[in-house]
């Protein structure tokens, strides 16, 4: 696949540099970023029909094309929207910088998304799915009792996937049941631990101590969730626990990761709780991210009516 030239277009490197020191986006954004590009590029030069051709030459009708060329290569429409997300970003920091005379991507509408309620699980496949867990950590394993770690603090306290893995012991206040994780954009924010998550740290800890014991004390740089070396457990390992935990129960499997922080939401919402409050559970930078669990609420509403309601 083609990508950007840096030597030719130097003013994507300038705006990768701008994400990552000034907004301090996270490496995997900054790749997703990246790539985004790398695909207008293979565009714009398909489209112009040669590789000598300028950001500023760019016109709104070829990033139209652009959009139309990502669904015609099978691209979902929530995923164009993301490209368009990125390509916006880029323009507008061009414009900015004074490196076009106007921004061609200004205006410019993202494909209607189609509606998709996140995966979650029902409030009794969460309970026989901790039930599962909690008797494989009575065992006292070092992966049981992680995994039911993993699951608290995935769907106790609504972790992303991401703010599990790269925190740190030191981030839990066990006193006050609080847990401070880093979110999207480097952003921090608190969230309750619940007494049951604490209790399965309580498990899991003399488990990790014992790793850390026979692992060099560099190792894990404090992470909380270790593997059997002493390192700090990776994505995958912690998306396989989760589905490792998940197909033991009927109606769970097929679910991701993200599919606890979904079910917490979920479930906080049809217990009557404050969408604002959600949100800022959640670590949302805009209500309509957070109201798309109202949906699945709603949903779930009008199906109790329309099983219930001698006229419905």
């Amino acid at each position: 696949m083609t990508s950007v030239d840096p030597a030719r277009h130097p003013e994507t490197a300038e705006f990768l540099r701008h994400l990552s020191h000034e907004r301090r986006l996270s490496p995997n954004t900054l790749k997703a970023y990246r790539t985004d590009l790398d695909e207008l590029s293979r565009f714009l030069s398909e489209y112009q029909g040669t590789d000598a051709w300028t950001w500023a030459q760019v016109d709104r009708l070829a990033l139209r094309g652009f959009l139309g060329w990502c669904r015609r290569r099978g691209q979902s429409r929530r995923s164009t929207a993301r490209k368009l997300s990125a390509v916006r970003a880029f323009f507008r920091f061009l414009y900015v910088e004074g490196k076009i005379e106007s921004n061609p991507a200004r205006g410019i509408r993202a494909p209607r998304q189609d509606k998709r309620l996140p995966g979650h699980l029902s409030g009794g496949d969460a309970e026989k799915v901790f039930e599962e867990a909690e008797a494989a950590a009575a065992l006292n394993t070092l992966q049981a009792t992680r995994d039911l770690v993993i699951l608290e603090f995935l769907y106790g306290s609504g972790l992303r996937l991401a703010e599990l893995q790269t925190l740190d012991r030191s981030g839990i206040d066990t006193r006050e049941a609080l847990v401070r994780v880093t979110g999207k954009g480097n952003k921090e924010r608190v969230v309750p631990v619940t007494a049951a998550a604490l209790t399965a740290l309580g498990r899991y800890e003399p488990r990790r101590a014992e790793v850390l014991a026979a692992a060099p004390s560099e190792r894990s740089g404090g992470a909380l969730l270790v593997n059997r070396t002493g390192g700090r457990l990776s994505r995958r390992s912690i998306q396989k626990a989760v589905h490792r935990c998940l197909e033991r129960v009927a109606g769970s499997g097929g679910l991701s990761a993200h599919a606890l922080r979904h079910s917490f939401a979920t479930h906080l919402l049809e217990a009557g709780a404050d969408l604002m409050a959600v949100k800022e559970l959640l670590g949302h930078v805009s209500l309509a991210t957070t109201q798309v669990y109202t949906h699945t609420t709603k949903e779930r509403l009008l199906r109790v009516y329309r099983d219930a309601h001698p006229r419905s």
